[in-house]
């Protein structure tokens, strides 16, 4: 059943990320767009590290759990987007 979960889970993300940038190519006007894939994976990558905190207390070893990366790389990043 988790892995079920899982793949529905993927495919949720995947749809609003599409979503996303449907909504601001369509928002372009015309400009021509530049850094995309930096923007998004920013975006993305702050709101996970801030949701899974939240989930997590602020515990940074089960924060790191359930991301499946080593506690410093999540320390390394939780600084660079000023996340406590």
């Amino acid at each position: 059943m988790k892995k079920i979960i899982r793949l529905n889970g993927g495919n949720e993300i995947r749809r609003s990320v599409e979503k996303s940038l449907d909504e601001y190519f369509r928002r372009l006007d015309g400009e021509h767009p530049s850094g995309i894939y930096d923007m998004v994976i920013t975006n993305v990558e702050r709101s996970l590290l801030a949701m899974i905190m939240h989930r997590a207390s602020g515990n940074q070893t089960q924060a790191a759990d359930m991301l499946g990366m080593n506690r410093n790389t999540l320390r390394s990043k939780l600084s660079k987007y000023g996340i406590r």
